[in-house]
């Protein structure tokens, strides 16, 4: 008789007691990601009554994948536009909820009598919540749609953007035991680096080549595509020193730009589920009695450190970046718990010999703690806002609504020289990032290769003709002005003598970072030929700028880049939840009529995509269009949409 190996048979007894948990913690109305953790803590070594997980390592690796596939469906669901929505407001309230709630862990360290260095990492476990939680308990409830799940939703990015940046931090001072802000000011820009990197060429590409190969994607081999493009981001940004849920939440994001998005989620939906679910239950079988009992005292002061004080620092931050005292409200109870960067900071405090073993499980207890009253904190948000909004004296407008709900940003408003500013940095900084990867691609594969096979003068040149021709639609791109701000820079110059200054400073400033790109490519390959170089490179430059199609090539490449990132707020517009189908029989006042002329978008708020005719979709459909008897309408609308468009052609 064979033997299965252990994988298989962890894996049924994990499936079969999360299945049975999940089905009872329903039954008693409670939130599914508790009943994975139970699963997890009965089938644990510290619970005797059933059969334990004989590998645990094997279960670490399938939690590991939950993370990433958890991580990957949040990026499809919240996309970089979305970021860029509530970018201010998360960075805001997470740096004010962040720094609070460092500087309250090290005090509380401190009390404790831990040393200096555990108060730190203490202060750093603490200030990190748990976005896998966070998304189950969102997706169990219904509220990934709400507008403070958003938010929560950015805050937890710049968390994690910012916890990367606190592990070197964190390391330098381990390490060196001072702070060491070389090493600091290299991990942010370094993580600035890749994200430009990430999110304008994965933009650029990745939405262009999946329309492309549309008819030749099923699901089956959309579902390969996407997991192998969201493994491989998980490689690259693991190779590169950032975590692996990064690079995943990076590749959803970049995908979620994509006509495909809603076919991805729903494709990867099940594997999330199951994935996930695995990485729960881990989390349960992390539960150790002893240890609770032996540090019952530490582990109630920071749950109700933590508790209280996510709430309170994480409701400030979000009504200081200009919100209103609801949606803070709501934030901040969703943001009361720790998670899996909290025992990511844990593990790097252990491997660097500076915290003592008990703090890890002190931490795993106090996560689990937090993830139990998770979902409700979220639903005591609304009785507390209730209350408070009940005590408030009614002149109180402001603190209700948020500030930020009375701005009116209107393009039109902004002065010439704003919208000049930062058309000018943001293009000019993006174009400079791109072309410097490119050179480092280069000089990685490109030019040791050339230069290999031809070690001679020519060989150097060919090497550096073939990388500045690489180069060259972003060396152009950052002498490129922007079309919409062109009238802008047309009336400066007209304007005052004064403005002529500022505009030839940023013109020598774009000067500057062209040539410094080229050099960077010549300086290394004939660096005894220094002192020509500038003038050589000058040369390159105005070649790049005299040849019409490296002007314009600029133009195109924003063009896709927009129609990309655009795209999905066509279909969004238009496409709500469910596809619905309404036959046109004979005898119906809406034969030989417009869907224009039925104006059935603002009667119902429905949306009629296309119509079929004669068993096919009818080309180049157009809401002018006449509609005939037997005519298939395709309609997108929500549930009670839908309903009143049906009783709307009932009444017809």
């Amino acid at each position: 008789m064979s033997h299965l190996p252990t994988l298989i048979s962890d894996l049924a007894l994990i499936l079969i007691t999360a299945g049975v948990t999940t089905i009872l913690f329903k039954w008693l109305k409670q939130p599914v990601v508790l009943g994975y953790i139970v699963a997890g803590f009965l089938i644990s070594p510290h619970f005797v009554l059933l059969p334990s997980v004989a590998d645990v390592a094997n279960v670490s690796t399938w939690a590991e994948i939950g993370i990433i596939f958890l991580l990957f469906a949040l990026g499809l669901e919240f996309s970089f536009k979305k970021l860029m929505a509530v970018g201010g407001t998360a960075g805001i309230a997470t740096m004010i909820n962040l720094l609070s709630m460092i500087a309250v862990g090290f005090l509380i360290g401190q009390l404790m009598g831990w040393s200096t260095m555990e108060c730190i990492f203490l202060g750093g476990m603490i200030s990190m919540s748990s976005t896998t939680i966070i998304i189950k308990a969102f997706n169990d409830m219904g509220l990934q749609k709400e507008k403070f799940a958003n938010i929560v939703f950015g805050m937890l990015i710049v968390e994690d953007l910012a916890a990367i940046v606190m592990m070197v931090l964190f390391s330098t001072i381990a390490v060196g035991n001072h702070f060491e802000g070389a090493a600091l000011f290299e991990s942010v820009v370094k993580l600035l680096f890749f994200v430009v990197i990430w999110f304008v060429v994965g933009i650029y590409l990745i939405p262009t080549l999946l329309k492309k190969m549309q008819k030749f994607l099923s699901d089956e081999t959309l579902l390969i595509l996407v997991c192998g493009l969201c493994f491989g981001m998980v490689i690259f940004a693991d190779n590169v020193g950032f975590s692996a849920a990064l690079g995943a939440f990076i590749m959803g994001s970049i995908l979620a730009e994509s006509h495909e998005a809603r076919r991805i989620e729903h494709l990867v939906e099940p594997l999330k589920n199951l994935f996930g679910a695995v990485f729960f239950v881990s989390v349960g079988m992390m539960i150790v009695p002893q240890v609770i009992v032996d540090y019952i005292i530490p582990i109630l002061i920071l749950t109700a450190t933590v508790l209280v004080g996510r709430v309170i620092f994480a409701t400030l931050g979000v009504l200081a970046s200009g919100q209103g005292l609801k949606v803070a409200l709501q934030s901040g109870f969703s943001l009361a718990q720790i998670g899996e960067f909290s025992f990511i900071i844990a593990t790097l405090g252990m491997q660097l010999g500076v915290i003592s073993d008990f703090i890890y499980p002190i931490i795993v207890a106090v996560s689990v703690i937090t993830t139990f009253t998770t979902p409700y904190f979220i639903k005591l948000s609304t009785p507390i806002y209730n209350w408070i909004d009940r005590k408030l004296p009614a002149n109180w407008m402001k603190l209700r609504q948020g500030y930020s709900e009375n701005k009116q940003s209107n393009a039109k408003g902004e002065s010439r020289w704003k919208r000049v500013l930062r058309a000018t940095l943001v293009s000019v900084t993006i174009y400079f990032i791109l072309g410097l990867a490119v050179f480092l691609l280069s000089s990685q594969f490109i030019i040791p290769w050339v230069t290999m096979k031809m070690p001679t003068t020519f060989g150097r040149i060919l090497a550096a003709f073939i990388t500045i021709s690489l180069m060259t639609p972003f060396i152009a791109g950052i002498f490129t002005h922007r079309k919409s701000i062109r009238p802008d820079i047309y009336y400066l110059w007209k304007d005052k003598n004064f403005n002529k200054g500022i505009l030839l400073s940023l013109s020598l400033l774009r000067l500057s970072l062209a040539i410094i790109l080229i050099l960077f490519v010549l300086i290394p390959l004939f660096s005894e030929a220094t002192g020509v170089l500038l003038v050589i490179s000058s040369f390159v430059l105005i070649t790049i700028l005299m040849i019409e199609g490296f002007r314009k090539r600029p133009a195109r490449m924003e063009a896709i880049f927009f129609a990309n990132l655009n795209s999905k707020d066509i279909v969004v517009k238009e496409i709500k939840e469910e596809l619905f189908r309404f036959e046109i029989r004979a005898g119906s006042p809406f034969i030989d009529r417009s869907v224009k002329e039925l104006d059935i978008r603002n009667r119902t708020g429905c949306t009629v995509i296309n119509i079929e005719r004669e068993g096919r979709p009818v080309e180049h459909f157009s809401r002018k269009m006449k509609i005939k008897q037997g005519d298939v309408l395709d309609v997108h609308g929500d549930v009670g949409e839908l309903k009143y468009l049906e009783t709307f052609l009932e009444q017809k």
